[in-house]
């Protein structure tokens, strides 16, 4: 008897044993070098507990028997294994490189990267973790194959351009469309065009985004149908995943500044110059330099004039205005997200507080943003959840470049000016001060005596309903609402008046409020026999989007303490409008795939849209691909040297619906009629026929591997043919009107990417990776029916047949006469047997205007590297821009105009002609003579350049270190944005492209624009 008590308590006390937790302990190494792998997360999937390993692959971990534990890290293939009874568990993780199997959104759907046929370039969160931007757009530049991004200027919350696979339009919207958690988003600019437009993707937190999708060929666009001509960006955000509740952190901080300084004339180089450019006027003109009529006369009183009171001397201010007008710029980011879940329900929710302040002064942005984002399971046949996205962003602009206000503008005033006035002792410029800037308003003058802030309300939300309703065969709904409440208000005192024309104070208030609605109803059927697989998309879209806008502008303030309209004696303007348009789709979409290798695809989308003819309402865009992975077949399977290789084709069409809202329709607008009274008058002419451009894109791709994926890329050619522009057509006058929009013309793009990924160096602790994009793209106009389309400033830049969009037309400067110091231009002129014989000539009527160059890139490209070292990791981000011009004529004829006006000059006019500097190709210095200063390719240079993006170092604390805290990781860093650009582009910044020229006619110009700022930032991320 007591025999058996003792065997049941020794079975009852090894049950109890066996029963309970027990540290689990082992090592995670690599399955092809067995080097041990740091930082990879550990999940137990029963306890919901999780860990990383450390230094040397080493884990710990509290389990019960027959646990499972989940092994997952970055660049290696998950494993999920069960621990049984052992104490001691060692793991290894095979590489997978080449990431194959990884999961593509694709539009409706997504499909495994391998069994692609369209080409998807796709940049996860991962890979732009130490590249802090505020916004998305940024974090495409470099990272995707013929994608460009042109910051455009360094204005913070400023529109950012866009390009993929080149310009698809001549007068509608080149942007890509962004779609968001599968729901397209409000894009359009709200802004007045004084201000310049606003970046309606600022309210998005890149923190939030789990990858990006670009679709960039036919066969991938093709499911967005009028909407994809331009290129699709989807954005994914980040939903939680099952297991324990993470809790990440993370704040950073730092400052920017501007990275180049441009040299301009100190008061001793100013007086020296403008006294030599004044005598020589007087030279021409026959002038006595002493009489006080002459050019030399003038300027003297004019150096007297603004040094009254100063310091006795007209040389002694040396005020560096240039400098004034950037300040250094600090900047934080703080974030906190949890994320996690059960089997059944997982959820994300975040919050981010960022604020910066720009390098031109006045200029700052803050945004406050929140997301969650809910998935849950309430059986085997129905999922549900939703995402939601809030952003309030408060953004202090200023005026755009074209606009005396423009800080930049603050270069031309002459550095005889003191900063304050010493008769007033304030700004000089301020009323009733008698000293002024020469003929400029001061910019300065702004900073505590007006205001220009634009908020943003912006609510990103989308719910969904998943039904199962057989194995294979499910149907998704989703409705989505993007709604913009966008407010500028703008306060200027009576101290800004000569800028604004109003001594007793002027402001408007202009508001913006849209409602954009979309729902996507779509059923996916999956299904797999034998060597076939199918996967066939079908459903049903419907977008419908309004916009509402009221101003108010009043005049006349009591005082510079009234700032509200409500204040303001004279209420002298004020509008309302509103406008809306609708899209209602149909699409399908079938992949088939045979005996794992042989791909094909097709699609096809039926779209109608408000915005065209009654008669040409609806279009249909359809495209199909094909795939073929060789390294599947028999003849390629001795082949050690290729480990993948496939081949892909594409051909489709998509559209461009961008043109605004009821161009298609006879308008009429109400008016003050005759005499006053209320009347109403036609204001368009209707044409029923308008309909979409049409982009047929034909692609050639090849995807491969080397040497066991150590090697991996992709190459593609394309040709994109657009056909019926929408265009302003000159029509008879008969007709009441001038011109029409109608589908006329047509425009191709041809190119070449090329993707290059590479696993360097992969021994023991060390590991270097890196990866090259390059885009080539042509573009060129085919047919605009004879037009000539000019814009730009002076009309430097054209839209002609022959040539791609925006070449610059103007006559092409040819130096400097070394006899008479004049300017040359470059003329034709025709020989007695029709020959054409190309000379020079001093007189500027009888240059030709030729083309001289393209503002469009010859090639674009980006080389990313990452070494990692133990618990060291260094990132770096390059970006090249090669082959486009930039125009600087806005700010050239002015600043580098060899003393055309009293604006300060760049030092590098000092070395204009003169006797005994007779080789140069700077004219001479001549006071109000046009000695060079027109319109010219003198005022054209290369733009390209060599940009250091981005550049980061950061380690990852021991866990031993951090663990006590309740911390699984914790990770310091400090990154550079802009630290090094290669250029030799005389200003600020080769990256530009003025807010005073919104077309796309006229790009690449440079008008006193904001260069894109240095920024240094450093913080930590922490996980608990």
């Amino acid at each position: 008897m007591k025999y058996r008590i003792s065997i049941s308590i020794l079975f009852f006390s090894s049950f109890l044993c066996f029963g309970q937790n027990r540290m689990i302990s082992g090592k995670v190494y690599s399955a092809k070098d067995k080097a041990s792998l740091i930082g990879v997360n550990v999940f137990n999937k029963v306890s919901k507990q999780a860990t990383v390993t450390g230094e040397d692959g080493h884990y710990n971990l509290e389990a019960a028997p027959n646990s499972v534990f989940i092994f997952s890290y970055l660049g290696y293939s998950s494993k999920e294994v069960n621990i049984g009874n052992d104490m001691n568990f060692n793991v290894q993780l095979a590489e997978d490189l080449q990431l194959l199997s990884e999961i593509i959104v694709t539009g409706y759907g997504s499909q495994i990267k391998r069994d692609l046929t369209g080409n998807i370039s796709k940049i996860r969160a991962e890979d732009v973790k130490d590249i802090p931007v505020n916004s998305v757009e940024q974090l495409l530049q470099g990272t995707a194959a013929g994608v460009q991004v042109n910051a455009g200027t360094g204005k913070l919350g400023q529109a950012m351009q866009v390009r993929i696979r080149g310009n698809s339009s001549v007068s509608a919207s080149n942007q890509p469309l962004y779609v968001v958690d599968g729901i397209p988003i409000t894009t359009a600019n709200l802004s007045d065009i004084s201000v310049g437009a606003t970046n309606s993707i600022v309210d998005i937190n890149p923190e939030d985004i789990e990858s990006i999708e670009i679709l960039k060929d036919a066969s991938a666009a093709a499911i967005y149908g009028s909407r994809g001509s331009n290129g699709v960006i989807l954005i994914s955000t980040k939903r939680g995943k099952e297991g324990k509740t993470n809790i990440n952190f993370g704040i950073q901080f730092g400052s920017g500044k501007a990275a180049k300084k441009v040299d301009f004339l100190n008061s001793a180089q100013y007086i020296d110059y403008y006294t030599k450019a004044a005598n020589n006027s007087d030279r021409i003109d026959g002038l006595d330099p002493q009489s006080p009529d002459s050019y030399t006369g003038y300027i003297l009183s004019f150096f007297d004039a603004i040094s009254v009171g100063t310091y006795g001397t007209v040389d002694q201010a040396d005020t560096p205005w240039d400098e004034l007008a950037f300040q250094t710029a600090p900047q934080k980011q703080i974030d906190l997200s949890l994320d996690g879940g059960s089997e059944k329900t997982k959820f994300f929710v975040s919050g981010q507080v960022l604020d910066q302040t720009g390098i031109l002064v006045g200029n700052k942005l803050k945004r406050i943003s929140g997301r969650m984002n809910l998935d849950h399971q309430a059986n085997k046949y129905l999922n549900f959840g939703f995402s939601m996205g809030l952003a309030r962003t408060l953004n202090n602009r200023i005026n755009n470049d074209n606009n005396f206000d423009n800080p930049l503008q603050i270069i031309a005033a002459t550095p005889l000016s003191p900063k304050i006035d010493p008769t007033t002792g304030l700004l000089i410029g301020s009323p009733p001060g008698d000293i002024n800037l020469p003929l400029y308003y001061n910019p300065l003058l702004n900073l505590n005596n007006g205001s220009l802030n634009t908020t943003i309300h912006r609510n990103l939300t989308t719910v969904y309903g998943s039904l199962n309703i057989f194995t294979g065969f499910t149907f998704r709904s989703e409705l989505g609402i993007d709604l913009l409440n966008q407010q500028e208000e703008a306060y200027f005192n009576s101290i800004t008046q000569r800028n604004n024309g109003f001594p007793l104070g002027y402001g408007f208030n202009r508001f913006n409020r849209v409602e954009n609605y979309n729902t996507n109803n779509f059923f996916n059927y999956e299904k797999g026999f034998g060597n076939h697989d199918f996967n066939i998309t079908a459903g049903f879209s419907y977008q419908q989007s309004q916009n509402q806008f009221n101003s108010v502008t009043g005049t006349d303030f009591p005082s510079d303490a009234y700032k509200k309209i409500a204040s303001a004696a004279k209420i002298s303007r004020g509008s309302s409008t509103e406008s809306n348009f609708r899209f209602v789709s149909y699409f399908a979409r079938a992949n088939y795939k045979l005996l794992n290798r042989y791909l094909a695809s097709i699609s096809g989308r039926i779209d109608g849209s408000s915005r065209f003819g009654k008669d040409s309402r609806y279009g249909f865009f359809p495209a199909v691909s094909f795939g073929w992975i060789l390294t599947d077949e028999g003849f390629m399977s001795d082949n050690s040297q290729i480990s993948f290789l496939k081949l892909r084709t594409s051909y489709g069409r998509t559209g461009n619906a961008e043109i605004g809202d009821l161009p298609q329709l006879a308008l009429y607008s109400g008016d003050a009629g005759y005499g006053g009274f209320p009347g109403q008058r036609p204001s368009q002419l209707g044409n029923p026929d308008l309909q979409w451009e049409n982009t047929n894109q034909f692609d050639l791709g090849i995807d491969f591997g080397f040497l066991n994926d150590r090697i991996t890329g992709e190459l593609d050619l394309y040709t994109k043919k657009t056909t019926g522009l929408l265009l302003n057509v000159n029509v008879p006058a008969t007709t009441g009107f001038s011109t029409q929009i109608q589908n006329v013309g047509k425009l191709e793009n041809k190119g070449i990417e090329l993707v290059l990924n590479g696993n360097v160096l992969n021994r023991n602790n060390l590991k270097w990776s890196t990866g090259i994009t390059l885009g080539i793209n042509r573009n060129k106009i085919i047919d605009i029916q004879g037009q000539i389309i000019e814009n730009g400033f002076a009309n430097m830049s054209r839209a002609i047949e022959g040539q791609s969009i925006g070449v610059f037309f103007t006559p092409e400067y040819a130096g400097v006469d070394p006899n008479t110091g004049d300017a040359l231009w470059y003329k034709n002129i025709e020989g007695p047997n029709g020959e054409i014989d190309r000379t020079t000539t001093a007189d500027y009527s009888e240059a030709e205007r030729v083309i001289i160059g393209d503002a469009q890139p010859k090639w674009i490209g980006g080389l990313t590297s990452t070494i990692k070292y133990k618990r060291f990791e260094f990132f770096m981000l390059w970006n090249v821009v090669q082959g486009n011009l930039i125009n600087f004529y806005g700010i050239g004829q002015f600043a580098s105009a060899n003393g055309r006006y009293e604006d300060n000059q760049t030092t590098d006019q000092l070395n204009s002609w003169t006797s005994e500097n007779p080789n140069t190709n700077i004219p001479e210095a001549r006071l109000y003579y046009d000695n060079g200063a027109q319109p010219s390719s003198r005022y054209i240079r290369d733009g390209s350049f060599v940009r250091l993006r981005s550049a980061s170092l950061s380690y990852n604390l021991p866990l031993q270190c951090i663990k006590k805290a309740g911390m699984t990781q914790a990770r310091i860093f400090i990154t550079g944005l802009n630290l090094l650009t290669i250029t030799k582009y005389p200003y600020w910044d080769p990256e530009v492209n003025t807010d005073a020229l919104e077309n796309n006619v006229a790009q690449g110009y440079d008008f006193y624009t904001a260069p894109v700022p240095r920024t240094i930032m450093g913080g930590i991320n922490i996980r608990f």
